[in-house]
């Protein structure tokens, strides 16, 4: 299989929220993946690799405007390309 377009660099923070200053439009259109403490995690909204850290949703709490409610989780983070 031959790919035609490139995958940009993934970024060392990103989140999936369009309204956060470390979203990337470009890096959304292919799949990510974390893998978090050697274990890959689906529910990821965050991320920060030299940080080494990721945030997600605080069981099915939201905040007065709709969001998930977050929890940041510390340890070995990476991000790969699916």
């Amino acid at each position: 299989m031959n790919q035609t377009t490139e995958r940009p660099p993934l970024p060392d923070h990103l989140s999936i929220d369009a309204r956060s200053p470390h979203h990337v439009a470009a890096v959304f259109e292919h799949d990510v993946g974390i893998r978090f403490n050697d274990k890959e995690r689906m529910d990821v909204e965050e991320y920060c690799i030299s940080e080494g850290w990721i945030k997600v949703p605080a069981g099915k709490s939201r905040d007065r405007k709709g969001n998930p409610l977050l929890i940041k989780l510390k340890g070995k983070v990476e991000a790969f390309y699916r």
